[in-house]
């Protein structure tokens, strides 16, 4: 006899709209606070927006990015990231590794004294390993990168809408974007309270959890659209309770394995992916939530059409008739 995990029973009848004005209440506060937040603490910028110093190592042998890392740990250079570049065309003998050195208050842009020192700490545990190449970043080029970013996220949202606005109607696009933005504020809003680093792949994993949200919320309003036309007399907020009730399995069960991998990472992944797995993690949850009570309350208060009717075919004999009885009596 197989035996299935179930997360939530198959029919459901929770009343997701009982306490909507609090919900969205709670939602509109958290979002003019992470903006009030990110205004007053700001964002700890990565090496990607705030310039830095990138240097490109060879060795004609293997090695750890554990113990390059754990080398210059001790000549207080700031913000270091170190990754292996993986390429087939290498070859046996020669391993590559990109540092990338970010520039601070203190110390300003990477010396050549400092470079000398950083190639000394890597011989110590690499002896083999050389400088192929030093690049810098200036202010200039950082402040251009945010800019781009930030049209990135823009770019991305309008895009959404747009798709939504075709694809349904303009209820469900702005009840879209507005649950978008409330993602995305939240997302910086956390990075800022904790001042977590905020680099570009910080905005990867941004442009990742927007189409995490917006695909929970087009299959959930795709629901709502089939139900909107086979329940014509339903009061619109209990179709609405209907449809998230109908897709209650679905949406956990994909926050949920999504979650669990993501987990995983963050435990294992090392310091490297912290920031992408959180802002992941963070957007996971907010992405479920925004769904039900930021997009649906949007649509609820502007309403949608509801006699999709064509000319010529017959209605509806009696109001209610369609109506499930598990909704005829709910409060």
């Amino acid at each position: 006899m197989a035996y299935r995990l179930k997360l939530v029973p198959d029919v459901t009848h929770f009343n997701f709209f009982r306490w909507q004005w609090l919900t969205f209440g709670v939602s509109a506060f958290a979002m003019v606070a992470s903006v009030i937040i990110t205004l007053m603490m700001g964002l700890n910028f990565g090496i990607d927006f705030k310039g830095g110093t990138t240097i490109r190592t060879e060795s004609p042998t293997a090695f750890e990015v554990g113990d390059y890392r754990q080398a210059l740990d001790g000549l207080n250079l700031g913000d270091v990231s170190i990754t292996e570049v993986f390429d087939p065309s290498f070859g046996e003998t020669r391993h590559v590794a990109m540092i990338r050195i970010g520039t601070t208050e203190e110390t300003g842009s990477v010396t050549p004294e400092q470079l000398n020192q950083v190639e000394a700490a890597l011989k110590t545990v690499d002896p083999g390993v050389t400088f192929a190449a030093v690049e810098s970043v200036g202010p200039k080029v950082s402040g251009e990168l945010i800019q781009t970013a930030f049209y990135a996220v823009g770019a991305a949202t309008l895009g959404i809408m747009f798709y939504i606005w075709l694809r349904f109607e303009w209820q469900f696009a702005l009840g879209g974007v507005v649950a978008i933005v409330h993602d995305v504020l939240l997302t910086v809003g956390l990075f800022s309270l904790f001042q977590l680093k905020f680099d570009l792949t910080t905005i990867a994993a941004l442009l990742t959890t927007l189409g995490f949200s917006v695909n929970d919320t087009v299959v959930v309003f795709d629901r709502l659209r089939e139900n909107l036309i086979k329940f014509k007399t339903m009061p619109l907020i209990d179709v609405m309770n209907l449809t998230v009730n109908e897709t209650l399995s679905r949406t956990i069960m994909t926050a949920v394995t999504t979650g669990i991998a993501l987990t995983a990472m963050l435990i294992f992944g090392g310091d490297v992916i912290r920031e992408f797995v959180v802002a992941m993690l963070w957007g996971v949850l907010v992405g479920c939530y925004s769904t039900i009570y930021v997009a649906k309350n949007i649509v609820l208060w502007l309403g949608v059409k509801r006699d999709w009717t064509k000319p010529g075919e017959k209605k509806e004999k009696a109001p209610g008739e369609d109506i499930p009885a598990a909704f005829r009596d709910a409060p």
